[in-house]
């Protein structure tokens, strides 16, 4: 495996990707454009998940395929981001046909940012027009760290952001993660310097300083993203466990069904695992959507989803890494940045 061109999900052909952000909410929204409409299924393992039409994305529902897919910071109110992303589906004529009426299908997920230091004193729901800015702004190009979805997210230690990273398969396959990383655990290990998705950089994609020499990692769970939200809040007893999320997107260009997007789904948690501890926590809202553009038959489905799931995981955990590498300082910020410059 390889990383592709960009080294971003966009690497996988038929894919845009477009965000949007309020440097003062401290909050944006991510889309993910199919060039043609995406097979797609979602595995939840977080406690806390906040979602639009995920229910569609089964594989016994009768919907096969969906036009977009959206992460959003805003907690509920992120939602009404899907909103703007229909409307411009809307706009091009695009979505599914009922007849006379075109329906754009567009699930999403959201995390929490709400106790960030952005202003939120907002008279009517910013999401929409989010939404909006960040479908008119798709490209095979995007960037990473404190934009989109990512930018107002935090981990324990340190600035979360957007995340994204590709791998090429021997076989020709792509596969890609976008990530917008908010999770209650920490992305590095004590000390804030190396990675827990170090194992699997390449080419020192997010500082090249290699796995953490110290043994017996895992055991102090410090957090100063839970004292800095109960400061800001001024409420000791605030339940900031809940304020927290990991939410991602998968994707490849091999044709699979909704129940192998699923089995890709779920195999490309332990990409969250393996960058962030803890993970799946029950105040967590952790999940993954994958999705397929389905340009490219497999010989042995079998065989070669296996190495899917596993280059999506391998993909998601550097996409994490990456998304905390990028991030930058701003005003009013609660928590440092990995690269403080």
């Amino acid at each position: 495996m390889i990383p592709g061109p960009r080294n971003l999900i966009t690497d996988v052909p038929g894919l845009l990707v477009g965000s949007a952000q309020d440097s003062a909410l401290k909050s944006g929204s991510t889309v993910l454009l199919g060039e043609t409409p995406l097979t797609a299924s979602v595995h939840v393992m977080g406690g806390a998940p906040g979602t639009r039409e995920t229910d569609l994305l089964a594989p016994d529902k009768s919907v096969a395929k969906i036009d977009a897919l959206v992460l959003s910071g805003g907690s509920s109110f992120g939602l009404d981001a899907c909103s703007g992303v229909v409307d411009g589906l809307r706009a091009q004529g695009r979505g599914f046909a009922l007849g006379p009426a075109i329906i754009p299908l567009v699930p999403g997920a959201i995390l929490f940012d709400l106790l960030n230091g952005g202003d939120k004193s907002w008279q009517s729901n910013p999401y929409r027009a989010l939404g909006r800015a960040a479908f008119d702004a798709v490209s095979e190009e995007f960037e990473l760290g404190s934009h989109g979805a990512g930018t107002g997210a935090l981990t324990a230690m340190l600035k979360g952001g957007l995340g994204s990273a590709s791998f090429v398969l021997e076989s020709g396959v792509t596969v890609g993660a976008l990530v917008a990383a908010n999770p209650m655990g920490s992305v590095t290990t004590p000390g804030a310097r190396h990675f827990w998705a170090a194992p699997f950089e390449v080419d020192g994609e997010f500082g090249g300083l290699g796995p953490d020499p110290a043994s017996g990692l895992g055991r102090h769970l410090d957090s100063r993203k839970m004292q800095a939200m109960r400061d800001l809040a001024a409420a000791g007893d605030l339940p900031t466990e809940r304020g927290n999320t990991t939410i991602a997107i998968v994707a490849t260009d091999a044709d699979l069904t909704k129940a192998q997007c699923l089995r890709v789904a779920t195999a490309a948690h332990d990409g969250i695992g393996r960058a962030t501890v803890p993970a799946h926590s029950p105040g967590d809202g952790d999940l993954v959507f994958a999705a397929s553009t389905g340009s490219r038959p497999l010989a042995q489905p079998e065989a070669e989803l296996g190495q899917i799931g596993h280059a999506a995981a391998l993909c998601l955990s550097r996409a994490i890494a990456r998304a905390v590498f990028h991030a930058t300082p701003e005003e009013k910020d609660l928590l440092p940045c990995w690269r403080p410059g």
